[in-house]
């Protein structure tokens, strides 16, 4: 078999992104087999996007691999092996505000609007009240994080300590989601979900938190190290911090969105990183994704920054290529050569000064 006939059997195969039906173990070993069977000959390894051709005529961001990506060393770490996601129902108390999700997984048509909202005033303070209760329930959960300790136990913590305070856990059924927080440990870069497997020393894990209170969505995450982490690992969770920071310091009034992607990709390609171009940040409010798309990589997306827009920025990093594949469970997004990825996450609101970033840490 050709090496494309391969690629093409393998993304045919593992690209279950339109299936509804849950994670299963045979859907776990066709993914384990097929990776693992898959070896592209060196003029076939490159990325999944095209090159992207930079305003200033460099190369943007599209890495021309010459050895083979399953055989790098990404340090020491265990790919993570899916456990079982636990059903549990969530009953949530009258007195909770509720997204119009909440019973039937499907969000208000409203959701496709790509008109950005110019938030008024009581709005803003709205947000910043739901950004600061997003931040103290990601803090929270964080100083739980131990070996031994599975990611549904961040879940059981995460939506008792939401509805505590007030909330709706964001995350609980939006387009069936299962669970109230995305853990995403590894090699697994975006929309993990909780389950029965327990973390162990050296990993390193996303927690994705956001919260539904008084009308409005606030949204944050951080990845940590559980335990020992090796230097590998360290320098890509400084890296993936260090994007995070420097996008978010050149939004302002009159600056393009496509600036967050340029500096994002410069500094990951500056420390020896790949940005995982799929993933986006996005336009929050009463809605959880609405306009505007705040790529991570230098691309031309149209129209620039106003005073009283809000939205995240959340760059995914990664040691290796930026392939991603979403599991049978239409969420789980993992890296097809299996290195680890790291994440970080602001909800910002655009000022007469610049941005105002609404998820800051307590002690920041």
């Amino acid at each position: 078999m050709s090496c494309s006939s391969r690629a093409a059997m393998l993304q045919a195969a593992l690209l279950f992104r339109e299936s509804t039906t849950s994670r299963t173990a045979v859907g776990r070993r066709l993914f384990d087999k097929l990776s693992s069977s898959y070896r592209p000959c060196r003029r076939c390894i490159s990325t999944s996007s095209p090159p992207r051709r930079r305003e200033d005529g460099r190369d943007g961001g599209s890495h021309q691999l010459v050895n083979n990506p399953f055989a790098r060393d990404f340090g020491k770490y265990d790919k993570v092996k899916l456990g079982n996601v636990t059903t549990v129902e969530r009953k949530i108390p009258d007195h909770i505000q509720k997204p119009d999700y909440w019973k039937t997984g499907h969000p208000n048509l409203q959701l496709g609007a790509r008109t950005i909202e110019i938030k008024k005033p009581e709005s803003i303070d709205k947000m910043r009240n739901a950004c600061l209760l997003a931040r103290k329930v990601l803090n929270a959960a964080v100083k739980q994080v131990k070996p031994g300790m599975t990611t549904e136990d961040i879940d059981d913590f995460v939506f008792n300590y939401t509805i505590q305070q007030g909330a709706y856990p964001s995350p609980l059924n939006y387009r069936n989601f299962p669970k109230s927080v995305c853990t995403s440990v590894n090699n697994v870069a975006c929309h993990g979900i909780p389950d029965d497997r327990k973390l162990v020393d050296g990993d390193v894990i996303n927690i994705d938190v956001m919260v539904y209170i008084d009308g409005f969505h606030g949204d944050c995450s951080t990845t940590v190290g559980v335990g020992n982490v090796d230097e590998m690992g360290l320098k890509l969770l400084e890296a993936a911090k260090a994007c995070l920071d420097y996008g978010v310091m050149v939004c302002a009034p009159g600056v393009p969105f496509q600036r967050i992607g340029q500096t994002i990709e410069d500094v990951a390609e500056e420390k020896g990183f790949t940005v995982v171009p799929c993933f986006t940040g996005h336009g929050i409010g009463h809605q959880i994704h609405a306009a505007p798309d705040i790529y991570h990589i230098d691309y031309p997306y149209p129209g620039k920054m106003e005073v009283g827009m809000t939205f995240t920025v959340e760059p995914v990093l990664t040691q290796g290529m930026e392939n991603i594949v979403v599991l049978e469970d239409g969420w789980t997004a993992v890296t097809l050569d299996g290195a680890r990825t790291a994440q970080f996450e602001h909800t910002i609101l655009i000022t007469d000064y610049g941005a105002e970033i609404l998820t800051l840490p307590e002690n920041d």
